[in-house]
Parts: C-alpha cells; sequence; structure tokens
C-alpha cells in the first residue's frame, strides 16, 4: 500500500482548518446559546423559588391570620356569652326582686285588706253593742244611767295620783264633766258633793252631754281623764277580744 503523505498532510490541514471554523463559527455561538440559556433557566429557577418562598409567606401569614381571625372569633364569642350570662343573671335578680316585691304589695294589700274588714267587723259589733244597751237601758229609770254611776266615777277619781288629781278643777275653774244626758238639779248637785269630797274642795261642773256614752259619766282633766261609762267598758270589751283573738281570729 502506498501513501501519499502530501494528501495526507493537506487532508490534515483541511481537518485542522475545519476543526477551527466549526470551533470558532459553530461551537462558540452554541455554547454562548447554551450558557446564555442556562443562565436564563437558573433566572427562572431563581424567580421561581423567590415567587415559591414568596408564596410560601403569604401562605403561612394568611395562616397565622386565620389562626389570629380563629382565636378572635373564640374570645368574642366567649365575651358575647359571658355578657348573656351576666345579663342573664341580672334579669333572673331584677325579676326575682320584682317578684319579690309584687308578693310583698299584694300580701300587704290582703293585709290592709283584712284589717280594714275587721275594723268594720269591730264597729258593727261596737254599734250592734250599743243598740242592745240602748234598748236594755231604756226599759231603765232615765236616773239609773247618771246616779248609779256617781260614787265609782268618785271613786276612780281617787285612786289617781295626787298630783294628777289636783289637776282637776284646778285655780276654781269648773269640772268638766260628760254625761249620756243633761243632768237635773239634784243630779248635778250629788256629783258636785262627791267629787268634791274627794279633791277637798268646793266644786262647779261644766257638764257636757254626750249620748254615745249610754250610761255613767267622764272627767276630763289637763292631762288625765276619768271614763266610767258603758261606752268606755264596750271599748275595754273589744280590746280584750282583739288581743285574744276574738274579733280578728
Amino acid at each position: 500500500m502506498h501513501i501519499d503523505w502530501s494528501t495526507l498532510a493537506l487532508q490534515t490541514v483541511n481537518a485542522l482548518v475545519l476543526v477551527w471554523l466549526l470551533a470558532r463559527f459553530l461551537f462558540r455561538p452554541v455554547a454562548d446559546i447554551v450558557a446564555a440559556r442556562q443562565k436564563a433557566a437558573q433566572a427562572l429557577l431563581a424567580d421561581a423559588e423567590a415567587n415559591r418562598r414568596a408564596a410560601q409567606a403569604e401562605h403561612d401569614a394568611a395562616r397565622d391570620e386565620t389562626a389570629r381571625l380563629a382565636a378572635s372569633r373564640d374570645a368574642a364569642l366567649r365575651a358575647a356569652q359571658a355578657d348573656a350570662e351576666a345579663h342573664k343573671a341580672a334579669l333572673l335578680v331584677q325579676a326575682r326582686a320584682e317578684a319579690a316585691q309584687l308578693r310583698a304589695q299584694a300580701e300587704s294589700e290582703i293585709e290592709r285588706g283584712r284589717a280594714a274588714q275587721a275594723r268594720d267587723i269591730e264597729d258593727d259589733a261596737v254599734r250592734l253593742a250599743v243598740v242592745i244597751a240602748g234598748r236594755l237601758l231604756d226599759r231603765m229609770p232615765p236616773e239609773a244611767r247618771v246616779q248609779g254611776f256617781i260614787g265609782a266615777t268618785a271613786e276612780a277619781l281617787a285612786t289617781l295620783p295626787p298630783e294628777t288629781r289636783a289637776e282637776f278643777g284646778a285655780q276654781g275653774e269648773p269640772l268638766a264633766l260628760a254625761a249620756p244626758r243633761a243632768l237635773s238639779a239634784a243630779e248635778q248637785q250629788a256629783c258636785e258633793a262627791a267629787f268634791g269630797a274627794v279633791l277637798g274642795r268646793d266644786v262647779t261642773l261644766r257638764v257636757r252631754a254626750d249620748p254615745t256614752l249610754i250610761a255613767g259619766l267622764e272627767l276630763m282633766g289637763a292631762h288625765a281623764a276619768v271614763r266610767n261609762h258603758l261606752r268606755h267598758d264596750l271599748d275595754a270589751i273589744r280590746e280584750t277580744l282583739l288581743e285574744h283573738g276574738g274579733v280578728r281570729g
């Protein structure tokens, strides 16, 4: 086999020239393009990473905000529930107080009604007793309504303390005497004699007729009174009945 060294050298030179041309005009632009593409890809990757991180940050912020809103909502609900419970308790207390007040008012009204009814019964009983006593006394002589009470009235006057007794007809003033009717001259003299004997001085009388006494006498002093008449006895009987529950019971 024969080798043509000149041809081989020429082909070698051609190959080197071709490689140089390819490296200069093809490989380098391609490499630049590839490098630019890689750089652009890296920039896109960096942007994508930045966007991912921003999105993650926004996601975390949204999650935190959601948690904060949920906590705020729960706190608001708890506060509203507490306020509602407090308002409910206040309304309950107010309702109980109003109910107690209404009950007390009702009981007071009932008690006043009972008291008024009892007073009416008492008054009716007293009026009935007065009527009965008056009818009974109508059958007695008129002088019995006065004469039979003179001595007992003088005795009651004598039981008073001396300083109280001295106030009756003091300084020459007439004794104030109430009787169920006008006194006769004899009855007035008998009263003056009996009362004067107790007081130790002569007395005169200023007589006032009071039919409500029914029978008996009543002496009035400055700070005391001597009551010896049927109306006083009826009042005492009524009070005794009340104390023992006779009328109100």
